[in-house]
């Protein structure tokens, strides 16, 4: 997985006035957790820019006052009007601790469904995953190919090399619905291949309609 170095200074008050003072000089307050005592620091709000605005997943390489320390992102909190980071959370990685974190859902072919008239409704543009270190994936790739009107793909159903996802196997990642083009058409999913998701990849949904988060 990619990573990207965020540069801060050590705090040493962590009170609201100083915190407060932070903000104005567009610094972030941080804490890194895990491994011991609780790291606090601040960076520049611009520095977490290829961190956050970005679809990709990534590690980070915190370095404060000559340390160096890999890290993932737990939470980022943004102000209600203005949108900027007001605060930011990290998890210290270990090489052989799990850890849980987001990681995009990219989805590869073309559905027959879709082809068919249907669309395409993606429930999950990330999924949370918990492994370590090394088998942390960049992304979980998708393939709709052979889903057709009326199919789902569950969390279940999706492969996972050494790592595991953390939502239950009946969650629906996507879906081809009907439309109401392909309604008037007469398009629907052949009997056999109304679960053709759960019968191939072996996912099993406790509920008619499993939801999302």
């Amino acid at each position: 997985m990619k990573s990207i170095t965020i540069q801060g200074t050590k705090r040493e008050s962590v009170g609201k006035k100083s915190t407060k003072a932070l903000r104005d000089a567009e610094l972030v307050p941080c804490v890194v957790y895990g491994g011991g005592e609780p790291l606090n620091f601040s960076a520049l709000e611009k520095a977490f820019k290829g961190l956050v605005y970005t679809p990709e997943a990534h590690t980070v390489s915190i370095e404060v006052d000559g340390q160096v320390i890999p890290a993932v992102l737990q939470d980022i909190q943004f102000h209600p009007i203005t949108d900027k980071i007001i605060h930011a959370d990290f998890y210290r990685l270990s090489d052989d601790k799990p850890v849980v974190m987001e990681v995009p859902v990219r989805l590869t072919g073309r559905s027959k469904g879709v082809v068919a008239g249907g669309v395409l409704r993606q429930s999950f543009r990330k999924l949370k995953v918990k492994a370590i270190p090394a088998n942390l994936p960049d992304e979980v790739v998708v393939d709709i190919t052979s889903l057709k009107i009326g199919n789902k793909l569950y969390v279940g159903g999706l492969k996972a090399e050494g790592y595991t996802f953390m939502h239950p196997d009946n969650a629906v990642v996507v879906a081809v619905k009907m439309s109401r083009n392909a309604a008037k058409g007469g398009a629907m999913a052949d009997d056999d291949d109304e679960e053709v998701a759960t019968e191939v990849e072996g996912a099993a949904p406790a509920t008619e309609e499993a939801a999302a988060e």
